[in-house]
């Protein structure tokens, strides 16, 4: 069942906290809302389960205009970020309760229940209370107390944020495998990018009560098509410039980096660059710059580099490279990895 936005907006006192969103999730797809705290991420999924109201736009489930409808008569199932189970309830019992509020007869509730638990991995582990699961388990919990009263729209709430980073990431994958095992139309509030891009087919990046961009996640993150969204999205380098006066085909970063420009753009006013797309060397092709700060990270190394030109810049490398803080380095830029944009920063 389709989900689609019209022009939702949400107002409390003076602040716009939702300003204008539209759009259409089809049936079976997951959407993830991605941004900062305070864009208004939470406050439209809020708007979309019932528990606020717009101040102006309508929302559609399918056929149905549920704007103005109470949250019990959506059909929709919602996973909180602290889970909000009944801790004098048993797992089992909290997976039904939805299911006893809309009258299921007991029989029936028990093979939903159970089926619910089989599908969220819980099966064998029913009596236990809240206060006896892991974080895991009570999120399996939590999300099986969702899915059992086959909604039409499943929505998380940052499900995943009191993990730690290993059962996230578990817990990320089986949510994966959930969703698009029941084909069920899903939105996911998050501030973490790599849960976005690896559960969604669409990913929209609020900024201040607006969506700045929605696509695809490999879209998003290879064509920004703004500063803001370069930069939540993998951290790129926005840099201000100009076109070379000498040859329009050539965009001169302030710098002192240089990337060729198709004919057929509009003037661009900044360049965006990924860090794992800026070139290191000792010596070669580039602009000179000075290592201020290296950060280990594992895999890969982030530098925070000064150009003899000015301004600070970052790039990543693999960590078989080395530079040492305050090492003289060339600085280049990988080849058709530039993103032009039409505003200065």
């Amino acid at each position: 069942m389709f989900l689609e936005l019209q022009n939702i907006s949400k107002r409390f006192g003076s602040v716009d906290a939702v300003q204008q969103i539209s759009l259409r999730l089809e049936r079976g797809k997951v959407l993830s809302l991605l941004g900062p705290s305070g864009c208004g991420k939470t406050t439209t999924l809020r708007m979309i389960a019932g528990f606020e109201t717009p101040s102006t736009g309508t929302i559609r489930l399918g056929d149905r205009d549920i704007t103005h409808l109470p949250a019990r008569r959506r059909n929709i199932g919602m996973v909180f970020q602290s889970y909000a189970l009944f801790p004098h309830l048993n797992a089992a019992a909290n997976v039904a309760f939805g299911l006893e509020m809309r009258g299921i007869a007991p029989a029936e509730r028990l093979k939903r229940v159970n089926r619910a638990l089989d599908v969220v991995r819980m099966n064998g582990l029913g009596e236990r209370f809240p206060t006896q699961l892991s974080g895991g388990q009570q999120q399996r919990i939590a999300l099986a107390r969702a899915l059992v009263i086959e909604p039409d729209l499943l929505l998380l709430d940052e499900p995943l944020a009191a993990l730690d980073l290993k059962l996230r990431e578990e817990m990320r994958d089986e949510i994966y495998r959930i969703v698009r095992e029941l084909k069920i139309t899903t939105v996911f509030v998050t501030h973490d990018q790599s849960e976005a891009l690896v559960l969604s087919d669409l990913v929209a990046v609020l900024n201040q009560g607006r969506i700045e961009q929605m696509d695809a996640p490999q879209t998003l993150y290879q064509l920004p098509r703004t500063a803001f969204v370069a930069r939540f999205m993998g951290g790129a380098n926005v840099l201000n410039g100009h076109l070379s006066k000498e040859n329009p085909g050539i965009f001169m970063a302030d710098c002192g980096l240089s990337f060729p420009v198709s004919t057929s753009l509009v003037a661009p006013k900044a360049v965006a660059i990924r860090p794992e797309d800026l070139v290191i060397s000792p010596e070669g092709p580039g602009i000179s710059a000075v290592v201020e700060r290296a950060r280990f990270l594992g895999a890969t190394i982030e530098y925070t580099l000064a150009p003899e030109a000015g301004g600070r810049i970052t790039a990543r490398t693999d960590a078989q490279d080395y530079y040492a803080e305050g090492a003289f380095v060339r600085v280049s830029s990988a080849a058709g990895r530039a993103v032009f944009l039409q505003e200065h920063v």
